[in-house]
């Protein structure tokens, strides 16, 4: 009788894990993810089908309903991108990035530069120390380390002073935040962190749904993006990262109208509340002359969008695409952008750490340089430290500051927040950023089988599962 059970129990197992299969095949977002739901469930049938019950591709399905839901109801918050005018700056096509971003490039605004933790940390808590009505607080890190207790401190401060508090973290990359910390913010009535504490265990397991975004708003009329978190790390207090490379900027003007869009429809997929008549949605002064467009990527979206905008800011280029990110894991479709862009006989870079924060995208990286330093792209490594930020500029008009790492994770699985600049003054200031680094960076010549045999090895193997790295 029990080895019936046992033969019952199999037949039906295996029978429940090909129709995973198929319902994975079909739902996926990507072929590559598809294969692997159908090697793993088949390979590992129990074990396959619990993951997939936790992680599978119908689970996105369900979150990307409800984060349509979101995106609904602040829809007339978006104006129509549609226009005649799509030539802009530097001679750059407007459109592929309009229709990516769902949202049209506005003029009028004013950016500066942050460059590294200090300048940025110094320029938000002077900007929460003004906050007279509403703070909009979004990080994926958020530590009450030293410079965490220093941010707690400010946002109390505002929160008892009446300014309406909220703040949004990630479950995985603030899982480190203490409880103790929760408490004080709840006590002193920030919203956000109390949700924190019930965030089902699933949510905190879930590595591919992550919100990366980094986003500072202060009364509707300024605000932060970049790649920093809030850590001592960022300050370069890390004694084994040492220092640490990253970008904020600083946005003044009709700009700030969609980053609050955007933290509105975040904020209501989180906690189910509208901030319709919660907030003010006063279309902010013009401070300046910098034409910009929020690019807000996730993997709830119809298209990749993160992979877009980057394909089209390559495909723009005539004279230069500088890109500089802590991960170099791309696409098919970037990865021949950018061997096409330096046919072109465009000064074609890519800014690296040397140093490692995560193995496995630092090991997948080298399985793809040969291929393009071969067609001529320059692979730097950044030796002064860790660099952290992500930038790209292309030619001497178009630039771009946010979160979006160029890897994989950040182009289909992470929410991600970048400004998309079109401003002569402002891409000679980014020019002259990354200039500085480049000099602090040395340019890739050994190739993979010049590696150590660790990288010689290793790579390939992390190549693998570049998909979800």
């Amino acid at each position: 009788m029990l080895p019936l059970l046992i033969a019952v129990v199999s037949t039906l197992g295996l029978a429940l894990a090909v129709m995973l299969s198929w319902r994975a095949a079909q739902s996926a977002r990507t072929p590559q993810g598809a294969v692997g739901w159908v090697v793993f469930l088949l390979s590992a049938p129990y074990i396959g089908i619990f993951v997939y019950a936790i992680f599978g591709p119908h689970r996105y399905m369900r979150k990307s309903r409800l984060r349509r839901a979101s995106r609904d109801l602040f829809d007339d918050k978006r104006p129509d991108p549609a226009r005649a005018d799509a030539v802009a700056v530097g001679g750059f096509d407007r459109r592929p990035f309009e229709r990516i971003a769902n949202l049209p490039f506005v003029a009028g605004n004013s950016v500066d530069l942050l460059i590294d933790g200090q300048a940025a940390f110094d320029a938000m808590f002077a900007a929460i120390d003004r906050a007279e009505t509403d703070l909009l607080v979004q990080f994926y890190t958020f530590r009450d380390d030293r410079i965490g207790t220093e941010m707690i401190d400010r946002l109390i401060a505002a929160a008892e002073r009446g300014v309406g508090v909220r703040l949004y973290t990630d479950a995985v990359g603030s899982s480190g935040l203490s409880r103790a910390a929760i408490r004080r913010m709840e006590a002193a009535g920030i919203e956000g962190v109390a949700g924190r504490r019930r965030t089902p265990l699933v949510r905190r397991l879930q590595i591919n749904f992550r919100n990366h975004r980094k986003t500072l708003i202060v009364d509707g009329r300024e605000a932060f993006i970049g790649g920093l978190n809030v850590g001592d790390e960022y300050l370069g207090r890390d004694p084994e990262i040492g220092a640490w490379r990253d970008t904020f900027c600083r946005i003044t003007g009709p700009m700030v109208l969609q980053l609050q869009v955007v933290f509105a429809e975040d904020w209501h997929w989180l906690t189910g509340q509208s901030l319709r008549n919660e907030i003010g949605w006063s279309r902010p002064q013009e401070t300046g002359t910098v034409e910009g467009l929020t690019v807000a990527t996730g993997p709830t979206e119809d298209e990749d969008g993160a992979s877009a905008m980057y394909f089209a800011a390559i495909s723009a280029a005539r004279q230069r695409v500088w890109i500089s990110s802590p991960y170099c894991v791309p696409d098919l479709a970037l990865l021949s952008a950018l061997k096409l862009a330096a046919a072109r006989g465009c000064d074609v870079r890519l800014l690296l750490p040397e140093r490692i924060d995560h193995h496995l995208p630092w090991l997948a990286a080298f399985a793809y340089f040969d291929e393009l330093t071969a067609a001529g792209v320059g692979i730097w490594r950044y030796q002064a430290g860790f660099v952290h930020q992500k930038v790209f500029l292309v030619d001497d008009g178009l630039c771009g500051i946010g979160s979006t790492n160029f890897d994989n994770r950040s182009f289909r699985l992470n929410f991600e927040t970048m400004g998309v600049f079109l401003d002569h003054p402002l891409a000679e200031q980014v020019e002259d950023m990354l200039s500085a680094d480049f000099a602090n960076a040395t340019r890739l010549t050994k190739t993979l089988g010049e590696q150590p045999l660790t990288i010689r090895l290793g790579a390939p193997l992390a190549r693998l599962v570049a998909p979800v790295l």
